[in-house]
């Protein structure tokens, strides 16, 4: 007789209850911003200290000071995860790349094949370099990272780009691990 159960995920480990008030906060500005919590802020949350440590991380390297425009590092999170097959982070990062670059056609060019995509030369050579550290990082070497100055990227944008691409290729993994979900609304976002 076949087990129907359905095995747990991530999002069946129980959250913190109650939420400390600073979670409560960045949750409710998720709701505000995004009009949901994403799942993998839900999944995170049994444990605070690992969700402070991501989400500490995510948002500098995300959204922080950067040579890289925050559609240029949803770019990578996507060609990053596209290589690696993340559902989750395909889902979720392909809607921002649609929604920040207003074309639905590109956000899914990148979840399937960013090279047929109409790229310009830095963007072509930036996403060449995540995808080279996502499937060979132990090959790279310095004319690797010389073509990405050539295309206009200085040394700290490529540490970005490292960073960006390294951060989802470890995500990825999580994610793929305990089979995270992404938010339903992701799949109908910008399109």
């Amino acid at each position: 007789m076949a087990d129907n159960t359905k095995a747990p995920t991530a999002l069946d480990l129980p959250m913190v209850d109650p939420l400390p008030p600073e979670t409560r906060k960045y949750f409710d500005i998720c709701v505000e911003k995004l009009g949901m919590v994403p799942n993998v802020l839900r999944a995170y949350a049994f444990d605070i200290d690992k969700l402070n440590a991501f989400t500490a991380m995510y948002n500098d390297l995300m959204l922080g000071e950067s040579g890289l425009s925050t559609l240029e590092r949803e770019m990578i999170a996507v060609v990053v995860s596209s290589i690696n097959r993340c559902y989750y982070c395909q889902v979720a990062h392909g809607a921002a790349v649609r929604q920040l670059s207003g074309n639905p056609e590109l956000g899914e060019q990148m979840v399937m094949n960013y090279r047929v995509a109409e790229l310009d030369a830095r963007q072509r050579a930036m996403l060449d370099f995540a995808a080279l550290l996502t499937t060979a990082s132990a090959t790279v070497e310095e004319a690797d990272r010389q073509k990405l100055r050539e295309a206009g990227f200085s040394d700290r944008d490529i540490f970005d780009i490292a960073s960006v691409a390294a951060f989802f290729n470890m995500s990825n993994r999580v994610a793929s691990a305990v089979d995270m979900r992404p938010n339903e609304d992701y799949h109908a976002l910008a399109r």
